[in-house]
C-alpha cells in the first residue's frame, strides 16, 4: 500500500514498507492516522504553531523518514508496537546514535526530528512533555543563537513586579475618595458588584500567589510543567529548598533538592499561610491553582510570565522572550557563578552536557574576554 494515495498526504508516505513488516493490519491503520495527524500538523502549523506557521515540505518529507526509522527503532527494543514514544526513549536512541559511524550532522537532524515529534505532543496533543536531550548533537554547518534569557537587571527587575503587581494601597492608609476609586478597581477586576467588595476582598487583591511563583521559578529555574507539578509537600522552608520527589520530577530519574533564596523562603511562608485560608485547595496538594482551580499549564504560566514581564516594562515585542527565559537565566547565572556541576544540579539537568549550552551565554564573559585582550 505504500504507493496508494490513502498512504500520502502531498505525496509524503505515511506507512512505509519497513514499517508494514511490524505492523499487523490493525496496527497498519492506526499506525497511520497517527502519522497523518502528525504529518498534517507539521505542514501547516510545526514551524511556528502560534503563527499558524507550517515546515517546508522537503523539511517534513526528511523529518517523517526519520521518525519511521525512530519508531521501528523502538518496536525493535520493545519487543511490540506502540506508538506511546517517550522521552527517555529518545535519550536511549541518542546513545544507540552516538556508537553509529556517521556525521554528527546526521546525528542532529534525527534529533531534531524527534524535538519535533515532542513539540506535536505538546501543542497538538495538550502533553505537557519536555525533552532536554542527555546527548547534545550540532550541525557545524549552522550556527546557533541561543533563545533570549534574562539579563541579572531582568532578573532584579522582575522579582521587582512580581511584589508590585495586581497590589492595592492598605485600606486604612486611603482616603475615602481614593478607597471609593480602588473598590471600583477592585469590584472590575474581581468581577462583582462594588457596593460587595469586602475587606477580605481587598486583603487578597495583595496575594502572594504570583509572587512566590515568580520568585521560585526564578531560584529553581523551574520549567512550566514543573510549576504545573508543583506540590506543597515539596517546600521546605525552614531549610529553604524545594525537595523534588523523583516520581514527580520532570525527568522522573532522582530525587532533586534544589536551593531557594532566603527571601524567596519567606515569601513562599506567607504564601502558604494565605493558601490555608483559599477554599479551593482544601484537599488539594497543588501549590498553585489559577481562579479556575486548575492547575498552571504552559499556557496559563505563560500568560503570568508575560503580565509581570509587562509590568517590569521588558520588551516583549522585539525580544524573544518566554517562560524558558528564566530557566535559561538561572541556568546560566549559576554555571557563572559556580560551575557546571552546581548548574546541572540546581536546574535538574541529567547530563552537564545540557548545561553546558548556557555556560558561554551571558554577554557580560563576553565583554569581560572582550576587555582583556589586545
Amino acid at each position: 500500500m505504500k504507493h496508494s494515495e490513502q498512504n500520502k498526504v502531498d505525496g509524503i508516505v505515511l506507512v512505509s514498507e519497513d514499517a508494514e513488516e511490524y505492523l499487523n493490519p490493525r496496527q497498519e491503520i492506526t499506525y497511520r492516522e497517527h502519522r497523518r495527524e502528525l504529518v498534517e500538523w507539521m505542514l501547516s502549523l510545526g514551524k511556528n504553531p502560534d503563527k499558524a506557521e507550517g515546515y517546508s515540505h522537503s523539511t517534513v518529507k526528511n523529518r517523517m523518514n526519520r521518525l519511521d526509522l525512530f519508531y521501528r527503532w523502538v518496536w525493535d527494543r520493545e519487543g511490540r508496537y506502540t506508538q506511546e514514544i517517550t522521552t527517555s526513549h529518545a535519550d536511549d536512541w541518542m546513545r544507540y546514535l552516538a556508537r553509529q559511524e556517521m556525521k554528527e550532522s546526521t546525528k542532529c537532524h534525527y534529533q531534531k526530528s524527534a524535538h519535533t515529534l515532542f513539540k506535536w505532543k505538546r501543542h497538538a496533543r495538550n502533553s505537557d512533555v519536555e525533552w532536554e536531550p542527555e546527548i547534545e548533537y550540532s550541525d557545524p554547518s549552522t550556527t546557533y543563537t541561543p533563545r533570549d534569557y534574562l539579563t541579572q537587571d531582568d532578573r532584579r527587575k522582575l522579582r521587582e513586579a512580581a511584589m508590585e503587581y495586581g497590589s492595592v494601597p492598605h485600606y486604612n492608609s486611603v482616603t475615602p475618595e481614593d478607597r471609593s476609586r480602588w473598590k471600583t478597581y477592585l469590584s472590575q477586576r474581581l468581577q462583582k458588584p462594588k457596593d460587595e467588595v469586602t475587606m477580605k476582598d481587598w486583603e487578597r487583591a495583595n496575594s502572594f500567589k504570583y509572587t512566590s511563583m515568580i520568585h521560585t521559578a526564578l531560584d529553581a529555574g523551574l520549567r512550566p510543567v514543573e510549576i504545573k507539578r508543583s506540590k506543597l509537600q515539596w517546600v521546605d522552608t525552614q531549610n529553604s529548598v524545594l525537595r523534588i520527589p523523583r516520581e514527580e520530577s520532570s525527568k522522573n530519574r532522582e530525587n532533586w533538592t534544589v536551593a531557594l533564596k532566603e527571601e524567596t523562603s519567606q515569601i513562599l511562608k506567607r504564601w502558604l499561610d494565605e493558601r490555608e485560608t483559599r477554599e479551593k485547595y482544601d484537599s488539594r496538594d497543588a501549590l498553585w491553582l489559577t481562579k479556575y482551580g486548575n492547575p498552571y499549564d504552559k499556557d496559563s504560566f505563560r500568560d503570568v510570565f508575560r503580565k509581570i514581564a509587562q509590568e517590569a516594562n521588558l520588551d516583549l515585542q522585539n525580544r524573544d522572550l518566554t517562560p524558558y527565559s528564566i530557566r535559561h537565566s538561572t541556568a546560566t547565572y549559576v554555571a557563572e557563578e559556580e560551575g557546571l556541576a552546581v548548574a546541572a544540579q540546581q536546574c535538574r539537568h541529567k547530563s552537564k552536557r545540557t548545561t553546558e549550552k548556557y555556560e558561554h551565554s551571558s554577554t557580560t564573559r563576553q565583554q569581560n574576554a572582550v576587555n582583556n585582550i589586545d
